[in-house]
């Protein structure tokens, strides 16, 4: 099981977590965000940055210029889509060689079914919880729905995870779930980690680095 450190945007903070070798953070560029990195985040805040460290930009509804000239500033691996992204926008960027994550709240399992045509143009999906904004909500969606899961493509599992729920993830037995996602519950303040809990996460999950 992988780990996503999301909600980075302070220099040392992330230089703090990179020591830690997760193996995805993520960096917002969503301007409604609390978390949002754009204004003061600099490329070279990232040289810290491990190699197997993959850096995920966080998009919604953003034009695909945009999202290249930024991936492309940033030295970004990856971007996760969080906005209302169609497909032929997926296939738009992974034409230009992108990794394309793409985040859907499933509420029921007709949800499963209406991402099918995403199958094919996105590498990952990311499930997260339906909240007023686009994630970093704090809360959790009913994850019994992921038995009715059934498209064979790997999975970010995201929303609300918190430092107790180390023991119920290690229970979950899907050969789909590729990474958890973990954000705002591992925070002192809004884009600022707690780095003790965070390690005290990775041990009680047994993650390898």
């Amino acid at each position: 099981m992988r780990l996503k450190i999301c909600g980075l945007r302070e220099k040392e903070n992330i230089e703090r977590i990179s020591a830690m070798r997760p193996h995805y953070i993520g960096l917002i560029f969503y301007k409604r965000s609390p978390r949002y990195a754009g204004d003061r985040l600099r490329p070279e805040h990232l040289d810290s940055v491990q190699g197997t460290t993959g850096k995920v930009g966080v998009f919604v509804n953003e034009r695909v210029k945009v999202v290249i000239e930024t991936v492309t500033r940033y030295g970004l691996d990856a971007v996760q889509l969080h906005g209302d992204e169609t497909p032929g926008y997926c296939s738009d960027l992974k034409d230009k060689g992108i990794e394309v994550i793409k985040a859907f709240y499933p509420d029921s399992d007709n949800d499963f079914k209406r991402i099918k045509d995403y199958n094919a143009v996105c590498d990952y999906f990311l499930f997260d919880s339906r909240g007023r904004g686009r994630g970093g909500s704090g809360k959790k969606f009913n994850w019994d729905i992921l038995s009715k899961y059934d498209l064979e493509k790997q999975y970010f599992l995201s929303g609300g995870i918190g430092p107790h729920d180390a023991e119920t993830i290690r229970q979950i037995s899907d050969k789909y779930l590729y990474a958890i996602d973990i954000n705002s519950r591992f925070e002192k303040e809004p884009g600022l980690k707690d780095v003790n809990l965070i390690s005290e996460f990775i041990n009680k999950l047994g993650i390898r680095q």
